[in-house]
């Protein structure tokens, strides 16, 4: 069982940026590929983009130019750099852990969750 933890969420006006974090328990999360999800109230979660443990990635056209997803080489963290944040962006994003990318762009549930961070972009 690896546990996530995500931070860095918190409120920020429209063109700001906000760097989130998902710290995983465990080094094996290196083994997985990560997606940063994202879910309104009356919505469903959202794949937001992903990186694979070797690096590729993947991001929805919406956030494209705007939003970055890294890795550390303890493989024990995975962020979002998301620059120019939208009003639209406001959400509460969660990280998951996904046994391959296939899965990732098949829609499958990830592995493991983490709690999610409140991102609040205001005018």
């Amino acid at each position: 069982q690896v546990q996530l933890v995500e931070s860095g969420g918190g409120l920020v006006q429209t063109g700001g940026s906000l760097r989130l974090s998902c710290v995983a328990s465990d080094r094996a999360f290196g083994s997985y590929t990560v997606g940063w999800y994202r879910q309104v109230p009356g919505k469903e979660r959202e794949l937001v983009a992903a990186r694979s443990r070797f690096g590729s990635t993947h991001y929805v056209d919406s956030v494209k130019g705007r939003f970055t997803i890294s890795g550390d080489n303890a493989k024990t963290t995975v962020w979002l750099q998301m620059n120019d944040l939208k009003l639209e962006d406001t959400a509460v994003y969660y990280c998951g852990a996904h046994d391959n990318f296939a899965e990732v762009v098949g829609g499958t549930q990830p592995r493991f969750w983490g709690q999610g961070t409140q991102v609040t972009v205001s005018s």
